[in-house]
């Protein structure tokens, strides 16, 4: 017999209690649940309060209401909060999330970029160059840059990734640049102008190289 809802509030509970009975295996992904009089007579709360709950996990992600189809699981827990999984991950880990959205993006801006977004990647480049001593301001150019060639491959998905990445990313590298300053910054510069070089050319898996060669480097300094 299923655990009864009694105290409030009740759609809030009898989520959880749902929640509870999907994580268990009772409804595997994709299944239909049963209808909300059912539902509702098993929990022992009304039909408002159930429809409440379906929604409550809908916003979730962990329900689907389909209009005249009934409601579906669409997961099998609720997801974590992208910014917690973030925090909570190592330098090293994301940094290996930025090879593969950064390599890929290096390939498509080679292939996709325009004339507008070679003069901003210059631009950038240029402004990476200046070789100002303040460490805030290094980081600041260089994430700049790389956002240049993320633009330039034309898809707000791998933007919207790689800014969500910026913060980590950010205070990682400060941090690290102010203990352990760049030994060769020509070298530094030099491999970046590679890289625009490439996506000049329309080379995509030279960009994508370069980039993967370049972040792997960083991870390995980071770490």
């Amino acid at each position: 017999m299923p655990p009864l809802v009694h105290r409030h509030p009740l759609a809030a509970q009898a989520a959880e209690v749902l929640l509870t009975r999907i994580r268990a295996g009772e409804w595997a992904l994709g299944h239909k649940l049963p209808g909300e009089t059912t539902l509702a007579a098993q929990l022992g709360v009304g039909r408002s309060t159930m429809r409440e709950a379906i929604r409550e996990l809908a916003g979730k992600g962990v329900l689907d209401s389909r209009q005249g189809a009934g409601v579906f699981v669409t997961a099998l827990d609720v997801a974590e909060d992208w910014d917690a999984v973030l925090r909570r991950a190592t330098i090293g880990a994301v940094i290996e999330a930025r090879i593969a959205i950064e390599a890929e993006a290096a390939a498509l801006a080679a292939l996709r970029r325009t004339p507008t977004d070679l003069r901003a990647i210059r631009r950038a480049l240029a402004a990476r160059a200046l070789g100002d001593p303040d460490v805030e301001f290094l980081v600041d150019t260089d994430t700049a840059f790389h956002r240049t060639v993320l633009v330039a491959a034309h898809n707000d998905v791998l933007i919207e990734l790689f800014d969500s990445f910026v913060p980590r990313v950010h205070r990682a590298m400060t941090d690290m640049l102010r203990a352990r300053p760049i030994a060769a910054p020509e070298e530094d510069q030099a491999a970046h102008l590679a890289l625009v070089d490439a996506i000049a050319d329309k080379d995509a898996s030279a960009a994508a190289e370069l980039s993967r060669a370049h972040l792997t480097a960083l991870k390995e300094a980071l770490s």
